[in-house]
């Protein structure tokens, strides 16, 4: 058994999350001439982020899970990328749009969809309907797929204080918000009660999404050459496609980044950093996404309600690609250590 929980972006199922199912309805002004009416699915209907695919990260984890949907399930997907400055209606248009072309489940990757999702999936009833990161849509088409982030971030915390030598560390996330505050306050917690005397600068690269704090990699690599001009030896960003900006500086510098979401450490748009990406914390979107098809496509049960990935079950965790990480002995006893605390309960992961 591996002594840190990794998640294979490209993975498995991660059947074992626990499901809470919503028991509120939802209205109906679905067209009766929409090719969804029925229920029945054409395939997989996938609406991107910010930072759109190829950020490495989110976007390209939730990308990973349609591909291996497609694969195992023998149906087709769509995928669709944001546009620049787009509004809420906008998004609403494009997940109408999924969902009138028979595309069934229509995923919407990233809270900022919950506006829409709740929306589109009042009119199209038949047609289930996911969402990532957001757990505030009750209705009994819709699945809410959220994760415990502190807890993989906690982790990282551990990691990069007993590995940094300046006793210096950075967090680098991309906007201001309470999801990505998860992040922060997860990796604070782990340092601090890993090694007293660890100072941790933190920086949130945006105030919203809108400016560009999840797609800006030019960003990100300001704020992270600014964190290890001040001393930081390793630097964690939890800002989507921002964040290879900040791997790029660690990498100039011959510090150590910790990347997010996806193995980073395997991604070939990323290979030429590698050697300075010590570890990710992962959370399994693509597993999210392939189980939800799996559910609506084969098993005809959609998944509906909060389904949320933790240690305890497997959806998130810290990727052990990286020989470097995964033979450090020290560093995996103190890591299988935290693991079990937080599973236990004896260590609570603040999300704040």
């Amino acid at each position: 058994m591996r002594r840190v929980s990794r998640i294979a972006v490209a993975g498995v199922a991660t059947a074992a999350l626990a499901v809470t199912v919503s028991a509120c309805g939802s209205s109906s002004s679905e067209s009766s001439s929409s090719s969804s009416s029925s229920g029945t699915s054409k395939g997989i209907g996938l609406a991107y982020d910010v930072g759109g695919k190829g950020d490495q990260s989110f976007n390209d984890a939730a990308y990973a899970g349609l591909v291996k949907a497609e694969k195992d399930l023998g149906v087709s997907g769509r995928d669709v990328e944001p546009q620049d400055n787009e509004s809420d209606a906008d998004k609403v248009q494009r997940l109408e749009t999924l969902a009138r072309s028979g595309y069934n489940p229509v995923i919407g990757v990233g809270f900022a969809y919950a506006p829409a999702v709740k929306e589109a999936a009042a009119k199209f009833p038949k047609i289930t309907f996911g969402i990532i990161d957001d757990n505030t849509i009750t209705a009994s088409n819709v699945a809410d797929m959220v994760f415990h982030e502190e807890q993989s971030s906690y982790l990282a915390g551990v990691t990069a204080a007993l590995t940094t030598k300046s006793n210096t560390v950075g967090f680098i996330g991309g906007v201001d918000v309470p999801l990505i505050h998860k992040f922060a306050a997860g990796f604070e917690q782990g340092v601090k009660d890993t090694k007293k005397g660890v100072t941790v600068k933190s920086q949130y690269l945006t105030q919203t999404a809108a400016q560009g704090g999840f797609s800006s990699p030019d960003k990100g690599e300001a704020a992270a050459e600014g964190q290890i001009e001040a001393g930081a030896d390793v630097v964690y960003a939890a800002a989507g496609l921002s964040g290879q900006g900040v791997i790029k500086a660690a990498a100039a510098h011959k510090v150590w980044a910790i990347g997010v979401d996806s193995d980073q450490y395997n991604q070939a748009a990323l290979a030429k950093y590698k050697p300075y990406i010590l570890t990710s914390a992962l959370k399994n979107v693509a597993g999210a996404v392939y189980d939800l098809s799996k559910s609506v496509i084969k098993d005809k049960k959609p998944l509906s309600g909060e389904i949320r990935g933790s240690l305890s079950n497997g959806a998130v965790g810290l990727a052990d690609s990286n020989p470097t990480f995964k033979n450090n002995a020290t560093l995996q006893a103190a890591l299988t250590k935290a693991e079990a605390g937080i599973k236990d309960g004896s260590i609570k992961v603040k999300t704040s």
